[in-house]
């Protein structure tokens, strides 16, 4: 039984897919199996009709796609081909495509893939169309698409038959269309900045760069544990040793974590790095980035999400975290001078907390609670805690803090960049730190990856680094109001 329809009991349903089946089965015993057909030559699409059909007009033209609605009138019949770029209404007759073609027409399933030699025309209602002088059935649809008025509404089977999704619903197609302009917009502005694309493992056997868990598996050949990639850090930093400037990386991770609006297990990264900058230099790339993206993505500096609108043009507000929580908690985390003191002021206002947390992660659990919400123009969030920042150099006097920016929007993080930290020693010591809160049962924490640190000790420069989150970033810029809508296909638990 279909998924698609709720329309006709499961009798009838079942007999109309059985239909299908004995069509496709008529078709191949007459030698017509439109499976046997391996190439059509399309040479026009609908968008291109419809946008030049004063220098189309006359002209013979090749058009295919799937057939959305028909209407039979005796010896003529109207139908709608949808292909890649839109709609355009198709006229046969029979005395046009033949009486025995257009018979063997009559008996084709909306949903049917079909091609159409013809001339473009405008018909008597004045409806721009092609005028078939052959038609010919490229592939059977043995499924049934959703009810004409309704469509596909169930929002699970839409993510789950994305196919389906794609084509009842226009809409999502150019979504996906966006989607790919953005990335292409991402690459274009830092190759014109000479940053150099690279591609990195995505089987690690330490998985580093943050702390999230991550997805565990074998190499038989080498009887080694292995994990899918949590970040694209610790190798584009390598590069940097090894004397490229610029490098950047455009990439699917994968961390083994809930799933929400804005998690799915496996997501698009983008992470750059730059030797000889900082985390101020990363602000302003970010925030020319962003806003380049947005004029070109949605044609203004001023993008609405959801109702919001969210002003790129104008410079981000910088804040730091212990400024955040004072204006929206009216706690001072500048004036909590002990653990214990910030553990007290946590269960006053009930803030749970880990045994294993320490200040700084207190009060990046404060934040979320009280501040993150509250940021919701581009903001650039600065100066986290050290305890939290384990890749990142220290802030220049205030060594409790680290050199460090997230970026927010719509109350949500779309990127994090760091002054990345090049002393090994004092790198060593904050992965000897995260071994330790590993041991206190934290799992998300990091562990040594003694590559990195040999590669550290040759040198490296000065070093800014920036990660993007591109499926939140797709979001925004497309008006979206969870992850799934950006992904093709989002994971889902089978049926």
């Amino acid at each position: 039984m279909s998924d698609y329809t709720n329309d006709a009991p499961e009798m009838e349903l079942s007999d109309l897919l059985r239909v299908r089946r004995e069509k496709l089965e008529e078709l191949q015993n007459s030698g017509n199996d439109p499976f046997e057909i391996v190439r059509f030559d399309v040479d026009t699409y609908s968008s291109a009709i419809h946008k030049d059909f004063d220098n189309l007009e006359g002209k013979s033209v090749k058009i295919a796609g799937r057939m959305m609605t028909r209407r039979i009138m005796g010896k003529a019949a109207f139908c709608d081909l949808q292909d890649e770029h839109g709609r355009i209404q198709v006229y046969v007759k029979g005395d046009g495509v033949g009486e025995d073609v257009y018979a063997a027409f009559k008996k084709w399933d909306i949903g049917d893939i079909c091609g159409v030699v013809g001339v473009v025309f405008r018909t008597q209602k004045g409806e721009i169309s092609v005028r078939a002088d052959k038609v010919i059935l490229l592939a059977k649809s043995l499924q049934i698409l959703p009810e004409k008025y309704h469509g596909l509404t169930d929002q699970e089977l839409r993510y789950r038959h994305r196919y389906v999704d794609l084509i009842m619903n226009p809409d999502v197609r150019e979504v996906f269309r966006k989607r790919t302009a953005i990335i292409k917009g991402i690459r274009q502005f830092l190759d014109d900045r000479d940053y150099l694309e690279v591609e990195t493992p995505i089987l690690q056997t330490i998985p580093g760069g943050t702390n999230a868990r991550p997805f565990a598996t074998h190499h038989n050949t080498l009887d080694l544990p292995m994990y899918m990639r949590i970040a694209l850090e610790l190798p584009l930093k390598r590069l940097i040793v090894g004397g490229f400037d610029r490098v950047y990386e455009l990439g699917r991770c994968f961390r083994n974590e809930g799933m929400s609006t804005r998690h799915n297990p496996e997501f698009t990264m983008l992470e750059l790095y730059q030797a000889y900058t900082d985390y101020h230099g990363m602000m302003q790339l970010t925030e020319d980035m962003f806003r380049k993206l947005a004029v070109d993505i949605t044609g203004s500096s001023i993008v609405e999400y959801q109702g919001v609108q969210l002003d790129f043009g104008k410079p981000f507000e910088r804040i730091t975290m212990v400024e955040a929580v004072r204006r929206h908690a009216d706690v001072d985390f500048d004036q909590i001078t002990s653990l214990e003191e910030a553990r007290a002021i946590a269960k006053q206002r009930h803030v749970e907390y880990k045994d294993f947390h320490k200040k700084g992660d207190i009060l990046d659990l404060f934040f979320e609670k009280y501040a993150e919400k509250h940021l919701v123009q581009p903001t650039f969030l600065i100066d986290h805690p050290v305890e939290i920042s384990y890749l990142c150099k220290r802030h220049y006097d205030k060594p409790e803090y680290a050199q460090r920016f997230e970026v927010f929007a719509m109350g949500r993080e779309l990127g994090n960049a760091y002054s990345e930290l090049n002393d090994p020693v004092d790198q060593r010591n904050r992965f000897m730190a995260q071994e330790a809160l590993r041991a206190a049962g934290d799992d998300e924490a990091s562990q040594i990856d003694e590559d990195f640190m040999y590669a550290l000790e040759f040198g490296m420069p000065p070093t800014g680094g920036l990660g993007v989150g591109i499926d939140r970033l797709v979001m925004l810029l497309t008006n979206s109001p969870s992850i799934r809508d950006v992904l093709f296909f989002p994971t889902m638990r089978p049926l």
